[in-house]
């Protein structure tokens, strides 16, 4: 392999490949640091007793989980409730208060006329005021009910916070089994943002780097090595349909998909030095961005899609920047310490989370353009591939426990962490999904 080719897969993937063995079936999340003040909350259980099927994991217990997982909020023990209302005016306040609740979210099923589908009314009560926020319904048949629990913890969330939820997207991610062994196995997998649910995408013995989301969530562009060589590939998540968008000689690698999801910007070695290049997926056209003899990888799409972010080692040390759509006005973005790569772009605020550090000790950072200011969130020593959520409130990454690749998520703060785990196994490579509306 050309040194060239050595460097690129350094800043694809930042650190090498772990030892890894056969994983359970879904992740396992752990909260690490939680914060303190969050806001005292009480989902009581749904009334599902005129469901045709109940679900497999109760209905509170999903939206309970996700509201706890955001580090905002403290769903209080069911044991500890008192009443279990499921209507507003079942709702008594002062019993409430007593146990220093500040609001109740409640909910019961209502059988449609086939009594197999229904549809899930649901109440989120402000305590102190006495005030019912809203009253809403949403449909779901018996193989939906968690996809709505997910969505109904979004609503709660974003009506408490003025945010938009993330419970009710999906991740990405490869995990890799047998390494080193001639049963050597990769796997793209896409799962609810709880780890839930996880689904193959794509199998093979060759590796498999840096899964992207279309902003529609339904399509993912990777770079797979299944001919011997790295191709860049887009798959349809629903319906299994693959196209090669690159598979030039040489280094085909890093896609992202433009805002607008018309676009994927690669780097591509195609005219001599990995270069990041566009192509329209409309009709095919291919443009390059940048002209350098370096390295120039890693490519992030601005939020309005008028730049492009990407790592380019031409002063020396990897280091962010940025080129205009048109392939001008090249800047750079980074200066504080030695190594900043592989960029994720906060799709509301446009903050910039890196892999940042030096010195084999490299974790995960925010930059916040504005103001100048960078901040350390991760407490790794091999920390990579950052992935902010949807709602731009947390990063996702790829760090190390023991000898195994796990994914963490930690606030923009810094102030809450979690783990997600694989019991026995590897995994790498995160890709947060876009709003699922």
């Amino acid at each position: 392999m050309f040194l060239k080719e050595k460097l690129f897969l350094i800043f694809a993937t930042t650190a090498s490949l772990l030892l890894a063995s056969p994983a359970w079936p879904q992740l396992q999340i752990e909260i690490v640091d939680g914060v303190e003040g969050a806001l005292p909350v009480a989902i009581v259980p749904f009334a599902f007793e005129d469901a045709p099927v109940q679900p497999e994991t109760p209905m509170h217990e999903v939206i309970a989980a996700d509201l706890q997982r955001s580090g905002l909020f403290a769903p209080i023990a069911v044991e500890d409730m008192i009443d279990r209302p499921s209507s507003p005016a079942e709702v008594r306040f002062g019993t409430w208060r007593l146990l220093k609740v500040d609001y109740v979210a409640i909910g019961r099923w209502v059988p449609g006329d086939d009594r197999l589908s229904g549809e899930i009314q649901y109440h989120l009560v402000a305590v102190h005021s006495g005030r019912t926020l809203w009253s809403r319904a949403i449909s779901a048949a018996p193989g939906e009910i968690r996809l709505r629990a997910h969505q109904i913890a979004d609503a709660i969330y974003e009506e408490l916070t003025g945010t938009p939820g993330a419970f009710a997207s999906r991740i990405a991610y490869v995990k890799v089994a047998n390494i080193g062994t001639e049963q050597e196995q990769f796997e793209l997998v896409v799962a609810d943002s709880d780890g839930f649910n996880p689904q193959t995408i794509v199998r093979h013995s060759q590796p498999i780097l840096s899964p992207s989301w279309a902003p529609d969530g339904r399509k993912l562009a990777y770079v797979s090595f299944a001919t011997g060589r790295s191709n860049v590939v887009i798959q349809d998540i629903f319906t299994g349909q693959r196209e090669t968008v690159s598979a030039e000689r040489g280094i085909n690698g890093a896609p992202a998909f433009s805002p607008d999801g018309r676009l994927l910007a690669m780097s591509l070695s195609r005219s001599g030095s990995p270069e990041i290049w566009v192509r329209n997926l409309d009709n095919g056209r291919m443009e390059q961005l940048t002209n350098h003899w370096s390295i120039n990888t890693e490519p992030a799409w601005s939020r309005d899609g008028r730049f492009v972010y990407f790592t380019s080692d031409r002063a020396g040390r990897p280091q962010l920047y940025r080129v205009g759509r048109d392939g001008r006005g090249i800047e750079r973005v980074t200066y504080e310490g030695q190594y900043n790569s592989r960029v994720s772009v906060d799709p509301y605020q446009g903050l910039l989370a890196m892999v940042h550090g030096g010195d084999a000790n490299y974790r995960i950072a925010i930059l916040d353009r504005e103001s100048g200011r960078m901040r350390v969130l991760s407490p790794g020593r091999m920390d990579e591939s950052p992935s902010f959520s949807p709602n731009g409130r947390m990063v996702l990454y790829a760090t190390r426990e023991g000898e195994r690749g796990v994914l963490a998520a930690v606030s923009i703060d810094g102030r809450f962490r979690q783990r997600l785990v694989l019991s026995d196994g590897d995994v790498r490579e995160p890709a947060w999904s876009p709003l699922m509306r």
